[in-house]
């Protein structure tokens, strides 16, 4: 009798095994398979596809150090020039993924023609709000309201810093709608606190050569330049490379970061980072959104606005040294910003014309 018990408590035991293993891989058969196709930087940019890349890993709930899904459920692919963004997006539309996201406006054209030729396929864009095909789900950000978050951090510690006639900086890469509102967004909350600050800007027309971007921030401190903002993808990494090399000195000058939170990119010495805040921008939300929309049967050809009343921006006051009244003063004008007190430009040719920054700039509309 005891053996027969003994039997019966170990075929349940199995069986229990069997059943969960079964609604384990049942759980996998639903979820929807994507593959990203980035630039050049890929997706160690430690900055905007890192952030599309933790989405991904999120969704399916694995992890930056463990990555058990992928091969499986999602990967991603690296274009190395821009003549391979139609290759790779016919290849992976030809491979029968359920989603295919690119990351960025330099993939717009690309998406539209091969978006054509695979109607059946299901596409997102992150970046961009003109591909109006009717498989391709678009995502934007408010890039200019978190930007002003940070010109005002910017400023406010300039101002903390009892620094004279300060004078700021930034650089983009390459020039076009969606990087003019990093940079609208950054010079207006920089004057809300500090109308008279001089302002300069650089463009590198590249997103993966950080050489460009240390030369001239070693340029611009040299000269007093006290903070530089770069959007400029990995191109932007040079900033922080500076600052980080000129703090280690004792020299009083800061970078920001941009999309993730690159605090630990600026660390320079235990507990000090050259990176005095980040603008956040949760590309992450995007690619769990966009994938979510297809789990649910719930993807349209639309734009999705993540905006910072939805929480699709922000900034980071992770490093000690900004100050809790700082926090306290972004945080206050962030709320502003959401309730519409505070309006923020996103075009140049807006900013221009409310006289809310200078002439001269290299930022383009288009």
């Amino acid at each position: 009798m005891k053996k027969l018990i003994a039997c019966m408590l170990v075929a349940l035991v199995t069986f229990t095994a069997f059943v969960s293993c079964a609604k384990k891989e049942k759980k996998a058969e639903v979820l929807p398979t994507i593959r990203l196709i980035t630039d050049a930087t890929g997706v160690d940019d430690k900055s905007f596809n890192a952030a599309a890349w933790r989405g991904i890993l999120a969704y399916y709930g694995d992890t930056w150090e463990n990555q058990t899904n992928r091969g499986k459920l999602y990967d991603v692919v690296t274009c190395q020039t821009q003549d391979k963004y139609i290759p790779n997006l016919k290849q992976a539309s030809d491979e029968g993924y359920d989603l295919i996201c690119v990351t960025g406006f330099t993939f717009a054209d690309a998406l539209a023609e091969v978006s054509d030729l695979y109607p059946n396929q299901k596409y997102m864009i992150v970046d961009v709000d003109w591909v109006s095909k009717p498989n391709v789900m678009q995502f934007t950000f408010s890039e200019h309201e978190g930007s002003y978050l940070v010109g005002v951090a910017a400023a406010l510690k300039a101002k903390a810093d009892k620094v004279k006639d300060p004078k700021f900086g930034f650089i983009g890469g390459v020039p076009g709608a969606v990087i003019t509102k990093f940079e609208m967004g950054y010079i207006q909350g920089i004057k809300s606190v500090l109308p008279d600050a001089q302002i300069f800007d650089y463009y590198a027309n590249d997103w993966g050569k950080p050489e460009l971007a240390k030369a001239q921030a070693k340029n611009w401190y040299d000269s007093g330049v006290y903070c530089i903002y770069s959007a400029a993808g990995g191109t932007g990494n040079g900033t922080i490379a500076q600052a980080k090399e000129y703090r280690s000195q004792g020299k009083n000058v800061w970078a920001i970061g941009v999309d993730s939170d690159q605090y630990e990119e600026g660390v320079y010495t235990e507990g000090k980072s050259a990176v005095l805040t980040s603008m956040l921008k949760r590309v992450e939300a995007a690619t769990m959104t966009g994938l979510k929309a297809v789990e649910t049967k719930a993807f349209a050809s639309k734009v999705v606005v993540l905006d910072m009343k939805a929480d699709g921006i922000g900034f980071s006051d992770r490093n000690a040294e900004l100050g809790s009244d700082i926090v306290s003063k972004v945080n206050a004008a962030k709320k502003d910003i959401i309730n519409g007190k505070i309006k923020v430009y996103a075009t140049y040719k807006e900013a221009l014309a409310a006289k809310a920054v200078p002439e001269g700039l290299g930022a383009k509309d288009n």
